[in-house]
């Protein structure tokens, strides 16, 4: 595992700016908090476990986005190059 910097990201693929910088630069938790304040009858009828359950069993049938980005690889071993020779 490496620890790269989101500036450093951004530096090798500039496309990442307002996705990596704007909205997930900074760790969030959600919740259905707010829902059941508006909303008090409000029940989550999946459960978390459950949801990912589901979300896996369809994945697995959907082979065709099973697939390897070989640009994003490509990508990532260029930036952990880089931040293996400037730290190493």
């Amino acid at each position: 595992m490496v620890h790269i910097s989101s500036e450093v990201i951004v530096a090798h693929d500039p496309e990442k700016l307002g996705t990596l910088l704007g909205d997930k630069i900074h760790s969030v938790v959600f919740d259905n908090s707010k829902i059941k304040r508006v909303v008090p009858d409000f029940v989550c009828e999946v459960t978390w476990a459950e949801g990912v359950r589901r979300s896996l069993a369809w994945f697995e049938s959907h082979p065709e986005f099973q697939t390897i980005d070989q640009e994003a690889n490509r990508m990532w071993e260029s930036i952990i190059s880089a931040f293996e020779r400037a730290f190493p």
